[in-house]
């Protein structure tokens, strides 16, 4: 049985995924094998996932990094949701926030008693009863309070927001500290063994051969191994998700200092803004099909709240993913895996969800098919959901200013995605599917943050006396507005714990 197990690990490429796939191997494995990994300074990254979503910190834990730490070597702030801009219609602005709806109501869901409140006219808007949404909104900061069952402060869930390259610094540092040998390098060529087609070794530009058993496709949207040597195939989603490149730029801070990602719709696309210590982190997402490159860089360029500090980076992409994310002796992690926008902020979690199943299902050097058909089955699953829930944002809109916008409204969608919003629009209902990322606050948040209003609500919510819902929804109000007045700001929360000054 030694003799089958996996002796070298080769991962071809660095950057966020090629490092945070090799820092959870490295502490996982333990010097049980040998862990090899090669990048090439000339290739840069994309390097333009600066915000995450909370399993981040499930990651770090694990990794036994001291968040505190991480957060001032990486220039990082807190999250507590994204902030949606002119997505509905223009003028238009929610929050999609982490973090849990109140509980504790007689019978049901928290949001049918507050929807049949809200459609008599009775209840304020859905973002009044998320601690996150309101703190967020008022520039406020504070961890989870878990010696306060009960309280809205035991309910704050956060992320983050840090520079991402030197997030992949700090885990090459973490990475290397367990034995894991970096390789400079460009890849000229990857020697296939007959007569089953595994990789049997990649081919350095400066002739050096790297042999391995098994090897992580870290190279980005290239797919290097996955793709230019496997041929593996992609599933292009570009019909559902009409934007097809970005532009990203830092500028100096400036305006308001939330813990939000904001997310501005634009006539052909949308507006990122990511606030870190040092400076914040803008970029435009856009269709070439509607918007010409100089026309998007010279809307992002002005819409930027500080002096630009670097060039415009540009981004072309195809949104969907691999037929297979592990094929053969090898398994395509990060942007080689597939490209979904950073609309939800998910590209950094598909890498560690990916990384996280590798370690489930890590191999003998008899890649048995069923481990490998299984990794197939749950990668598509989470795609496939995540790719749904962006989908949303572009179906549901009223906006009709631009081509772009009737395309997206007009659009066919997912017949998945077509059941939930036809579920929702029925009675105000939201059934997850076991095990996918986003739960029943974020799709009520974005569905009802974007004008789809139910035509009723849970039947059940009637057996309670109105009366008695209405002081529930007050008391929940009530209780939430004075927890987020005693927390700190923003500003002062990160310079008590992880300023980088």
């Amino acid at each position: 049985m030694t003799a089958m197990r996996i002796q070298q690990i080769v991962i071809v490429g660095g950057g966020t995924a090629g490092w945070m796939t090799a820092a959870a191997l490295a502490k996982v494995l333990r010097s049980q094998c040998s862990i090899r990994l090669i990048e090439s300074d000339e290739i840069a990254t994309i390097g333009v996932g600066e915000a995450t979503i909370p399993p981040i910190k499930v990651f770090n834990d694990a990794l036994e990094i001291d968040e505190n730490e991480l957060l001032a070597k990486t220039q990082g702030t807190f999250k507590l949701g994204i902030e949606f801009v002119n997505w509905g219609k223009r003028g238009d602005a929610y929050v999609h926030s982490f973090g849990r709806l109140p509980g504790g109501m007689p019978m049901g869901d928290f949001h049918q008693y507050w929807q049949k409140a809200y459609q008599l006219g009775k209840a304020p808007d859905l973002a009044r009863f998320s601690i996150n949404t309101v703190a967020a909104q008022q520039g406020k900061m504070l961890r989870t309070v878990n010696d306060m069952p009960g309280s809205p402060l035991a309910d704050i869930i956060n992320a983050f927001h840090f520079d991402a390259s030197l997030y992949a610094k700090f885990l090459r540092g973490y990475s290397e500290k367990l034995g894991v040998v970096r390789t400079e390098g460009k890849i000229v060529n990857t020697l296939l063994r007959d007569p089953d087609g595994f990789i049997e070794a990649v081919v350095l530009e400066h002739g050096e051969t790297v042999s391995g058993d098994f090897f992580i496709d870290c190279s980005g949207m290239r797919g290097v191994l996955i793709e230019q040597a496997l041929k593996t195939g992609f599933d292009d989603w570009s019909h559902w998700l009409p934007c097809n490149r970005a532009i990203a730029v830092p500028c100096e801070s400036g305006g308001s200092f939330l813990p939000l990602t904001r997310s501005t719709a634009h006539s052909a696309g949308w507006q990122w803004r990511i606030p870190l210590q040092h400076r914040i982190g803008n970029g435009h997402v856009y269709s070439s099909q509607f918007m010409s490159d100089d026309e998007a860089t010279a809307l992002l360029l002005n819409n930027l709240d500080g002096q630009q500090l670097a060039e415009p980076r540009y981004i072309k992409y195809t949104p969907g993913k691999r037929k297979k994310v592990w094929h053969r002796n090898c398994v395509a992690i990060g942007l080689s895996s597939g490209f979904l926008e950073p609309l939800e902020s998910t590209s950094i979690h598909l890498i560690q969800t990916a990384v996280s199943r590798l370690i489930k299902f890590l191999p003998d050097c008899s890649f048995d098919q069923a481990d490998i058909d299984e990794f197939n089955e749950q990668a598509d699953f989470e795609y496939h959901r995540i790719r749904d829930f962006l989908i949303l944002h572009y179906k549901a809109t009223e906006r009709d200013d631009s081509a772009f916008w009737n395309y997206c409204r007009n659009m066919a969608i997912p017949d998945s995605l077509e059941r939930r919003i036809a579920l929702y629009r029925s009675h105000g209902r939201i059934i997850p599917k076991d095990k996918e990322l986003f739960e029943v606050k974020s799709w009520l948040e974005v569905m009802h943050g974007q004008g789809i209003r139910p035509r009723g609500y849970d039947p059940l919510v009637d057996l309670t006396a109105f009366e008695e819902v209405l002081k529930i929804l007050s008391n929940v109000d009530g209780v939430i507005q004075k927890c987020a007045d005693i927390m700190p700001t923003h500003a002062e929360f990160i310079a008590k714990n992880c300023s980088n000054k």
